[in-house]
């Protein structure tokens, strides 16, 4: 069978899949469910920065991060595979100290989540980036652990906004964070904040992302969103992917279901006589083209051209 072992911010996976920071995480036996069944490692679920202004205001006995700490300890000390610890926050404030508390509760890596909505017109986008890289920049100054951040697709440019973060240290970026997209209740009139779990058509985008970032990044990619099925874990693989992060696909049908990934993604490599996930990573990147813009334009094109020309094909799209 397939060798699936992968590398991932310089620590030996014995798998590509990995738990990725959801509910599913706060919960101990379900994280060994997991890694039993196959999970190469885990992210736990993301302590925000509002909880550490909390902490930081709050009167002494507020419990504040405290277990947050003990939970990855406890972890840590259960499951023979890294814990990674998750932070989620706009500004470089207190994230040093807590950098190094979650280093020092043995987290094997810390991820950091750029979760900032630009609300204000005031605020333009290099400002908000330049911004996102001082976070990165001061919390890997203050760990010696790896830091690895997850990023949304909502840049002018993803590959040059990935270089910035490898200059200042970054060893991974996981492509893409998933926004809060809340909806409407027409009946309320009220802001419907129920969570909708991913799904497969999510999966392109980062595809085309990692498939760009390929060639030149140096850092470890992960991809996370849209990754229902092992064969969806393959995909991202040959697109560049170091590792694929897993949250609803085990929220919906449990932690087991590592397992299942894991046989389908190693019974396509053994389809397709790949020897191992690495033999399998970035043969589809965009390492093949000295010009991935014009490739782009090219089949952009095509798709456009080829689409059914039948009544429901031209309605459907007005080009087609």
């Amino acid at each position: 069978m397939a060798d699936v072992t992968t590398s991932w911010l310089g620590m030996s996976l014995t798998s590509p899949l990995v738990v990725a920071a959801s509910p599913l995480s706060q919960d101990a036996g379900a994280v060994a469910a997991a890694v039993e069944a196959g999970a190469g490692a885990v992210v736990v679920y993301s302590l925000f920065e509002e909880d550490l202004v909390a902490e930081q205001s709050a009167p002494r006995g507020f419990v504040g991060v405290d277990p947050y700490l003990r939970h990855v300890e406890a972890l840590r000390g259960r499951v023979g595979v890294p814990v990674v610890a998750s932070l989620n926050g706009t500004t470089p404030g207190g994230w040093t100290k807590y950098a190094r508390s979650l280093e020092g509760a043995g987290a094997s890596a810390l991820e950091l989540n750029l979760y900032e909505v630009a609300a204000s017109p005031a605020v333009g986008g290099a400002e908000l980036e330049f911004r996102q890289v001082d976070v990165v920049a001061a919390v890997v100054g203050a760990v010696g652990v790896p830091v690895t951040v997850k990023i949304s697709p909502f840049y002018s440019s993803v590959p040059a906004f990935v270089r910035r973060l490898e200059e200042v240290g970054a060893r991974g970026v996981t492509v893409f964070n998933r926004f809060y997209q809340p909806d409407i209740s027409l009946e309320t009139l009220q802001v419907d904040r129920r969570v909708v779990p991913s799904t497969a058509a999510e999966l392109p985008l980062r595809l085309h992302a990692l498939a760009l970032l390929a060639p030149f990044a140096r850092l470890s990619l992960g991809c996370t969103g849209g990754v229902q099925t092992g064969l969806d874990a393959a995909k991202a693989i040959l697109c560049g992917a170091h590792v694929v992060q897993v949250a609803s696909a085990l929220l919906e049908r449990g932690p087991e279901y590592v397992g299942v990934m894991r046989e389908e993604l190693a019974g396509w490599l053994d389809r397709k006589k790949m020897a191992s996930v690495t033999a399998a990573r970035g043969r589809l990147g965009f390492g093949f083209t000295a010009d991935a813009h014009a490739w782009e334009r090219l089949n952009y094109t095509r798709t456009l051209r080829e689409w059914p020309a039948t009544g429901e094909g031209r309605q459907a799209g007005g080009e087609a």
